[in-house]
């Protein structure tokens, strides 16, 4: 008997076969969260059950180098695992891509700053706020004092650190956009994320008033613009050579798909068996309803291929060594807008095909519409401001986001 030997064109590289192992673990808890998303709405973060969960299944750590542990995907996987557990709950699936985005972003920081957060807690989590004007930053010896009060940052409440953004002024100097990691001990969390889409999100609002940073806590934005970072030594590996802001929509944009994916397979299996109230014809029997289920399935299906295609291809630059231009960075933030706008598209779509039936607290329906529109309302996804900067710069005008 002949020993079977593995196609090299079907096998499987360590690192897809981590990625496999791990896309399993989010389709089988995806349900799962399913079953809470109430309860993680009416919490307004997620469930402790969910936090328990993702950490045991190590999908938080989805992205942390394997040197700490982590499973080092590649950047797809951010598309891949969100959108697999975005299927079931957006709220859970949105805060595993902004929190697991950390781990990646804390490999690009000092090595200082790695240890201080690692050697204490490889599974500390990290919130974040990326809404630079909201600091204010002065430089003091060794370090930086850091103020304001940042909006919008994501399931902060079980985190031990927050990156939290601000601009750097001095007399003489070009601006220096930088992202500050403070500890749990040095920021107040305020309550107020009363809102109507990804309720469980726990997106609240942080304070912090004159807190010593020291320098090796923080990063420069123009060491994260692609190629070498303060962390490279230490991790040379392509994912830690992206370009962090010109792909952070990537970070977001499949929990937009995901929902919109999971909007539609829950669509068909409950319009298979349904007939109309009033008139009793089986709706899958509809030309219309056959309609609305083909255009939603293609936007999505577009959708899912742009935001992969894109991570796929910044993947393969990062390991050919090449940093892409400005219009290729505004580009993707150009599409990746677009293609959420299509996941968008795609739930008004299975909306408007559900009638009434959409409207009953009891359904997915209506939770996935007001999550599909809250991710949109992201200012990553508004495709008037995405357009509106990569015409700019094709127009020969200067570029209006400093950080990308």
């Amino acid at each position: 008997m002949m020993d079977t030997i593995a196609d090299p064109r079907t096998a499987r590289s360590p690192a897809d076969q981590r990625h496999d192992e791990l896309l399993q673990r989010a389709t089988d808890l995806a349900s799962v969260f399913a079953g809470r998303a109430a309860r993680a709405e009416d919490l307004r973060r997620l469930p402790p059950e969910n936090e328990r969960d993702l950490h045991a299944s190590g999908l938080y750590r989805m992205l942390q180098p394997q040197a700490i542990g982590g499973a080092e995907l590649g950047y797809e996987s951010l598309i891949t695992i969100g959108a697999a557990l975005a299927a079931g709950c957006a709220s859970t699936a949105w805060n595993l891509t902004n929190l697991a985005s950390h781990h990646w972003m804390l490999a690009m920081f000092p090595p200082a700053a790695q240890d201080r957060v690692w050697n204490e807690d490889r599974d500390a989590l990290i919130a974040s706020s990326f809404v630079f004007p909201a600091a204010k930053v002065a430089k003091a010896p060794g370090g930086y004092v850091v103020s304001g009060r940042w909006p919008f940052s994501s399931g902060v409440d079980v985190c031990a650190w927050n990156m939290l953004a601000g601009v750097v002024r001095a007399e003489g100097e070009a601006p220096d956009h930088r992202v500050f990691l403070i500890p749990r001990s040095d920021y107040t969390i305020l309550d107020t994320w009363h809102v109507t889409g990804l309720k469980g999100t726990g997106s609240n609002d942080v304070v912090c008033e004159e807190v010593f940073v020291p320098q090796e806590m923080t990063v420069s934005v123009a060491d994260l613009k692609g190629g070498a970072t303060p962390g490279s030594e230490r991790h040379p590996a392509p994912l830690y050579r992206l370009p962090v802001f010109a792909l952070f929509p990537a970070i977001l944009s499949g929990v937009g798909l995901g929902n919109g994916e999971g909007a539609l397979t829950d669509y068909v299996a409950s319009t298979r068996k349904r007939s109309a109230s009033y008139t009793g014809a089986r709706l899958a029997e509809l030309q219309s309803i056959q309609i609305h289920i083909g255009s939603a399935a293609a936007r999505l299906a577009h959708s899912r291929r742009m935001m992969l295609a894109i991570c796929e291809e910044a993947m393969a630059d990062a390991a050919r060594g090449h940093v892409p231009d400005l219009v290729t960075k505004f580009a993707y933030r150009r599409d990746l807008a677009f293609a959420t706008d299509l996941a968008t598209a795609a739930v008004d779509e299975i909306n408007t095909g559900s009638g009434a039936q959409a409207l009953y607290l009891a359904g997915s329906q209506q939770r996935r519409f007001r999550d599909a529109h809250a991710i949109s309302a992201h200012i990553a996804f508004s495709t008037d401001v995405a357009n509106a900067a990569f015409g700019r710069l094709v127009l020969g005008m200067e570029a209006d986001n400093p950080v990308v």
